[in-house]
């Protein structure tokens, strides 16, 4: 499909686009106000106090069920660079796979957070066991902001990076 917003022209990117040109951020650049607050908070939940492995298979899981094949693609990568198999990364997309309770867990976040729009008292408890409050409230807003850049991706038509 054509992409509805076309990516600025690298002669017009900034330093950080510059640095990562990826379709997304050169999009999303058309509107440099909303764009660099975006990157900002995209680049704190990226780096932020979760565990890559953990990281990843939230966004993973959420790029599955949001069908976003841009999401995918760049999350498959940074995955495996985190360490999942490549085995690991095309089982997130089955609901039945076995996995470690740690894993498991952060699956069932995103699974709750696409289904029901909000966690179960059994998966909050499990949470609460696992990380601290501010990596509960991290493993969320990670969660809820892929799925809204999923929508994002999708209605602008942003294609995926070669």
């Amino acid at each position: 499909m054509k992409p509805r917003v076309r990516p600025l022209p690298p002669d017009e990117w900034d330093d950080f686009t510059k640095g990562h040109p990826y379709n997304v951020f050169a999009t999303l650049a058309r509107h440099p106000g909303l764009y660099q607050g975006w990157r900002g908070f995209h680049g704190t939940l990226q780096d932020g106090t979760l565990p890559a492995r953990d990281r990843e298979l939230a966004v993973l899981r959420t790029a599955h069920h949001c069908d976003s094949a841009y999401e995918w693609a760049r999350h498959a990568r940074l995955a495996r660079e985190a360490g999942l198999t490549e085995q690991e990364v095309e089982l997130v997309r089955r609901p039945d796979a076995l996995w470690s309770v740690e894993d498991q867990l952060v699956l069932q976040v995103a699974d709750d957070l696409y289904y029901a729009g909000d966690l179960t008292d059994a998966t909050w408890a499990a949470l609460c066991d696992r990380y601290d409050e501010a990596g509960r409230i991290e493993l969320v807003m990670l969660v809820a902001h892929h799925g809204m850049l999923a929508l994002v991706l999708r209605t602008l038509r942003i294609r995926p990076d070669d």
